[in-house]
């Protein structure tokens, strides 16, 4: 039976621990008994781990053989605030398909309400990453930074760049990834109701391509999980 994995909070040679609600989960929610194996993810290496303490805030392992760990994306997601509900649902499955790193964006037409309390947010947002990266078994769960403002993000990401945009009509967002066979990828998606004009224009003045998903309009949450689910395809399959 494959073993559950946990993301230690803490490491120092052969022992790691998980502290906090994290820990509280595993010791009072799933029953955890000093002798039980899990893999424990130390640092992004995936080793064999088995509990030597328990807490109510606090469980150690003592860590074993290293698990070969496959190989993951490169993928950096662009993503415009928008509502929290909704964003909270991209960031989880987002994170389960293999995005590594997830940069919140305060685009035009991003809620005032949503842009002024999106930073507040950011703590959540990680702790929403680190549950679906142990869910998907993850070696580490992605980077998610605090929001950016216009302009902070399009020179910031590196390799192959593409904002996803629904005047794009001639180019499909699988026709710029095939030819170019790129390690890295940042793909922009925007807010309810679309980028604006000038936004478009300092994306492609940046140097990122435009692409489409298709003649269908899609909610943000949608277009997130569908283009990550292709690029990753792409790179993984690479």
């Amino acid at each position: 039976m494959t073993r559950r994995r946990w993301i230690a909070d803490e490491v120092s040679d052969n022992r790691a621990a998980i502290i906090g609600d994290h820990a509280l989960h595993l010791s009072r929610v799933l029953r955890a008994q000093i002798g039980q194996e899990f893999d424990i993810s130390a640092e992004g290496t995936i080793r064999h781990g088995r509990i030597v303490n328990i807490a109510d805030n606090r469980v150690e392992f003592e860590l074993g053989a290293e698990i070969p760990a496959a190989r993951s994306a490169d993928l950096t997601l662009v993503l415009a605030v928008f509502k929290f509900d909704r964003m909270e649902w991209a960031i989880e499955k987002c994170t389960e398909l293999g995005v590594r790193r997830i940069v919140p964006f305060i685009a035009q037409r991003t809620d005032s309400h949503l842009a002024s309390a999106s930073a507040k947010r950011v703590a959540r947002w990680r702790r929403i990453a680190l549950q679906a990266s142990e869910q998907s078994r993850r070696p580490a769960p992605p980077e998610v930074c605090m929001p950016s403002k216009p302009g902070e993000a399009l020179g910031a990401c590196c390799g192959l760049r593409v904002v996803l945009a629904e005047s794009e009509c001639d180019v499909q967002l699988r026709e710029v990834l095939r030819p170019d066979r790129a390690d890295k990828v940042a793909l922009a998606i925007g807010p309810e109701g679309g980028w604006t004009e000038d936004e478009l224009k300092s994306f492609h003045d940046a140097g990122w391509i435009s692409a489409s998903l298709g003649p269908t309009i899609l909610r943000a949450e949608t277009a997130a999980i569908a283009a990550t689910a292709i690029v990753i395809s792409e790179l993984e399959g690479s």
